[in-house]
């Protein structure tokens, strides 16, 4: 006979001072555990539904989506024909084993080789961002039968143990003592920061430096040891730090020179992101994998894919793949994943961020002219963020990296700014990122840019 949990409640339900989403909230917080964050004192907004650039709680409040939730829904939010396909999928069936086929797996599959360069023809789908760095590491140690895996500070490959590892995020920390062995780490400095050349995106002086620094290490750790160098395609939440010119071609190089594997991390910066398909295709380079996730689905539904070239494929031919998961190639995932490709095309959205990238970067140019806190501005298509200063001259942040609670005074009254005039955004230290989705508008924009200003002038109290 089963036994039945009896929950009890400690007082009898009231109204909450939260408003119409206020049991909403609190259920979550009683039986749910929040990402990266105190389990005490979480305020989040009780999201009842979503169209285009905009999401609504339940008291009304329209939030402008800036940062396209976790730089995801690509597309914009409650796109019905998303539903309607996945609902047409789940009627004919919902899932099946990775050994059985699917139409719509074969037609995805099809569509991927067609948007990537290359000989990236082979797709292994994946449940989320962090499992398909998971298996490109994994794969790359067998297929080369060496072991360390390079990757960048100033990183996120996503929270698993390998992808964390990878990473060079400050959230890795806490389980240094626990992380996956073999990974080793470079710096790669972003111009604002860089004390020995010019602020100029050609500055020939740091990409020499950088690709320098890299073969030194690759020489110390002995290039026969190392599988694969981890790269995102654009740098998204550690700051949106833009490549030196020329610096992913010598990178390319490199690994060719060595036999090294080159794998693009192109969750967040893939699928129209940066106004071009993947990321790395500003750089007019290939790699050998590309990890895919985020924009695959716009976050309707998990999934992600590890995109092989047939080169390291055709090594399986005839001997066992040895990766594998449950829910790999999920038809309804599929299916949600080929409508999204195919409204990214039909609603020119890549097109779109490109051009509204532009936009953006112009309206930038004045807002720094009215704000002397904004001391940089980084941006690739629609994937950027400003980095707030106390001082343009000596570029104190207003917050530092890895910034402690007591230092975040200024920028969480900028965070809590933002909310209050009905943005969602992400803002981490110094940084607002300004990412929204691919169907915004020129007036859209300015909405948002109109609220951001707003905000920054509690940062421009604090300059010195």
């Amino acid at each position: 006979m089963s036994e039945t949990k009896t929950i009890y409640k400690t007082s009898e339900p009231q109204s909450s001072p939260l408003g119409a989403g206020g049991q909403i909230i609190q259920d979550n917080q009683d039986y749910t555990l929040f990402s990266w964050s105190k389990q005490k004192g979480t305020d989040p907004i009780a999201v009842k539904y979503g169209e285009g650039v905009y999401f609504c709680d339940y008291d009304g409040k329209r939030y402008l989506d800036f940062s396209s939730g976790l730089m995801n829904v690509n597309i914009g939010h409650g796109n019905q024909r998303v539903t309607e396909a996945v609902m047409k999928q789940m009627q004919e069936v919902a899932y099946v084993t990775p050994g059985c086929v699917t139409k719509v797996r074969g037609e995805l599959g099809k569509k991927l080789a067609e948007i990537c360069p290359g000989d990236l023809n082979k797709a292994f789908f994946t449940l989320c961002g962090a499992s398909s760095i998971e298996n490109a590491i994994k794969l790359a140690r067998l297929y080369t039968g060496r072991h360390k895996i390079l990757s960048r500070y100033q990183s996120y490959h996503g929270s698993s143990n390998g992808a964390m590892s990878a990473s060079g995020d400050p959230r890795r920390l806490p389980m240094d003592a626990q992380q996956a062995p073999n990974f080793v780490h470079f710096d790669l400095p972003y111009l604002y920061r860089w004390e020995y050349g010019v602020e100029t995106q050609d500055s020939a002086s740091l990409r020499k430096e950088s690709v320098s620094s890299l073969e030194r290490i690759i020489g110390y750790e002995g290039a026969n040891n190392i599988a694969a160098i981890l790269l995102e395609g654009q740098s998204g939440s550690s700051g949106c730090f833009l490549y030196p010119n020329g610096y992913l071609k010598a990178v390319r190089e490199i690994c060719n020179k060595y036999g090294i594997l080159l794998i693009m991390d192109e969750v967040m910066s893939g699928f129209g992101r940066t106004g071009k398909w993947f990321g790395f295709q500003h750089h007019d380079i290939v790699p050998d994998m590309i990890a895919m996730a985020k924009g695959l689905t716009s976050g309707y539904l998990p999934f992600g894919c590890l995109m092989v070239s047939d080169k390291i494929a055709s090594k399986y031919d005839d001997t066992v793949l040895p990766l594998g998961l449950t829910y790999s190639a999920h038809p309804v995932c599929c299916a949600a994943a080929l409508e999204i490709l195919k409204i990214y095309e039909d609603e020119n959205l890549i097109e779109n961020a490109a051009a509204m990238g532009k936009y953006i970067d112009a309206q930038i140019e004045k807002l720094k002219q009215k704000h002397q806190s904004i001391g940089d501005w980084r941006n690739t298509g629609l994937l950027g963020c400003l980095e707030l200063v106390k001082n343009r001259k000596t570029k104190e942040p207003m917050a530092p990296f890895n910034a402690k609670p007591g230092e975040m005074v200024v920028m969480n009254k900028v965070a809590v700014k933002l909310r209050e005039l009905g943005m969602y955004t992400f803002v981490r230290w110094s940084f607002i990122f300004i990412a929204p989705p691919l169907c915004i508008t020129k007036e859209q924009v300015d909405e948002g840019l109109e609220m951001i200003t707003e905000a920054i002038k509690i940062a421009d109290k604090s300059i010195v």
